[in-house]
């Protein structure tokens, strides 16, 4: 009698290495080769495991006989992988750019640091503004709609004023 829920010896292991010259599998990235449907060259995308959209399409080149895709290969796949990390590293870096402002203000009493950050939640997006003595000490925290703009002015006029609710212009 056999156990149904033993593994069999033929399943293939999905997170198995592929090394095929049109698709590399491997350290949680796929590369795969594919027509370019702009002209008639080829163009290679990298998707990370986990993720549904590529994170790097880019011009992949021909072979020899120049109708056919150059095969994938270990140094252009690393190659591959370092440049769409770096993307991703790049976008995550911007998008926190985006989502955290941080503004110093000069005071009778001292630097007070007034930080707007936003949370992009999808059915009530809002940001938390906020302000911090020199010593990290926090002075005052709001919550303030998404679309609050945080600039040196504004910081300035709510540090003075002493830290009232912001009105939502």
């Amino acid at each position: 009698m056999t156990d149904a829920s033993a593994p069999s010896a033929t399943a293939p292991d999905p997170d198995a290495p592929i090394r095929e010259p049109r698709l590399w599998r491997d350290d949680g990235w796929t590369a795969r080769v594919v027509k370019n449907e702009d002209d008639d060259g080829w163009a290679v995308e990298m998707i990370k495991d986990g993720e549904s959209e590529p994170a790097l399409v880019g011009p992949w080149t021909m072979g020899r006989d120049k109708r056919n895709p150059k095969p994938l290969d270990g140094p252009a796949f690393s190659t591959l992988v370092k440049t769409a990390s770096e993307v991703l590293r790049r976008h995550e870096q911007q998008l926190a750019a985006q989502l955290h402002r941080e503004i110093a203000v000069e005071t009778a009493a001292g630097r007070v640091t007034v930080t707007l950050d936003v949370v992009p939640d999808e059915d009530d997006p809002y940001a938390m503004l906020a302000a911090r003595d020199a010593g990290g000490a926090e002075l005052a925290r709001q919550r303030v709609s998404a679309g609050w703009r945080l600039s040196a002015a504004s910081a300035a006029k709510w540090v003075e004023a002493g830290f009232p609710r912001p009105r939502e212009d």
